[in-house]
């Protein structure tokens, strides 16, 4: 067979190939499951690679990256076929810079993240948002809000406590202390003493339903089976708060969340006392705007809110929502449209949607 044979016959093969059609479409899906080398090059690459097409008479398919370079070849210093994927650099980045502001004493400045990033401050801005949805400062802040509600209970004073969570200038701590925590700091430290929690049990098609109310609006709806339980729930979530059993006033606020759990399509217009990070107000906020009958996925919900990598976390504020209903989380589902986990289960979930469906 002459050298213009050989030619032909090798771009044929690889014309035929199924993994070409990859290439020549640089096809970041495909990255992964294979790679190619150009003979004339003597380089292998991504399949996503940006580099200028190569001739396929010149080209090679290799199942990982080590049988690539045992062929002779070495990495493309475009697409880097030896490291891990993009994204995945991207987020143990973003990971060890959260490690990096949780370890910090106060929260640092963007030019210091994007320094230890090796990126601009815009990049580093866009970045961090993508895969968090938070800014680098809004992530301080709530990991500040965390260690807060950590150091509370056990602290000699609510100011030694604020300044052991990073808070530098007490004024600045007490002037967003509720907005943090739902109540004011000495009586969040003391498990909620003195507040008054106001609350029912009752019936409904989904079983038991326990409503709350705190000062500043509903604290929690919750559905189960054992009455009882749903009262050790909320006796864990305010050990010291004064639970006072409702009265005719109060019954007829339940009448109306029974209703509303009854048929979803009517809405609530009563106030909520929402308590949650930044990160998880913004997805409970962006639940609450699905409409009745309609559902979105885990992406879908991170998408909506600017954080597109930020799915896992998206599911986490969906599985701490405390108010059924009241915030909508059962009108999410998997990318599939397959029913996931529901923190009150899945058969209501389930029995849910298609009340509003029906």
């Amino acid at each position: 067979m002459n050298m213009t044979s050989k030619t032909e016959t090798r771009a044929l093969a690889t014309a035929a190939d199924p993994r070409w059609a990859a290439v020549r479409a640089r096809d970041a899906s495909a990255d992964g499951q294979f790679f190619y080398s150009v003979r004339s090059t003597g380089v292998y690459c991504k399949p996503s690679c940006g580099a200028r097409a190569a001739r396929p008479e010149n080209v090679a398919f290799h199942a990982s990256a080590a049988a690539a370079e045992a062929a002779g070849f070495r990495p493309c210093r475009r697409c880097r076929p030896d490291q891990p994927p993009r994204a995945q650099r991207q987020a143990a980045l973003v990971a060890e810079l959260c490690r990096f502001i949780e370890a910090s004493e106060t929260p640092p400045a963007l030019a210091i993240l994007a320094e230890r990033a090796g990126l601009s401050p815009h990049h580093l801005h866009r970045l961090f948002k993508a895969q968090t949805g938070l800014t680098p400062r809004a992530y301080a802040e709530a990991h500040r809000a965390r260690r807060l509600r950590a150091q509370l209970p056990a602290a000699d004073s609510v100011t030694a406590a604020a300044y052991e969570a990073g808070f530098n200038a007490s004024s600045r701590f007490y002037a967003r202390a509720e907005g943090l925590l739902g109540m004011a700091p000495r009586r969040y430290r003391d498990g909620g003493a003195q507040a008054e929690i106001r609350f029912a049990i009752g019936q409904c098609a989904l079983g038991a339903i326990l409503v709350a109310q705190s000062g500043r609006g509903l604290c929690a709806i919750s559905l189960g089976e054992d009455p009882e339980a749903l009262l050790r729930e909320l006796q864990d979530q305010f050990p010291k708060a004064r639970l006072i059993g409702g009265d005719a006033e109060f019954e007829r606020l339940v009448a109306r969340v029974v209703g509303f759990v009854e048929a979803p399509g009517l809405g609530l217009d009563l106030p909520l006392d929402v308590r949650g990070t930044a990160f998880q107000q913004r997805v409970w906020q962006a639940l609450r705007e699905i409409p009745p009958g309609r559902t979105a996925s885990y992406a879908e919900i991170a998408e909506r809110i600017g954080a597109p990598a930020a799915v896992r976390a998206v599911a986490g504020a969906c599985a701490a929502n405390r108010l059924a209903v009241a915030i909508p989380c059962h009108r999410v589902l998997r990318q599939d449209g397959s029913l996931s986990g529901y923190r009150w289960g899945v058969d209501r979930k389930q029995a849910l949607l298609d009340r509003e469906r029906g």
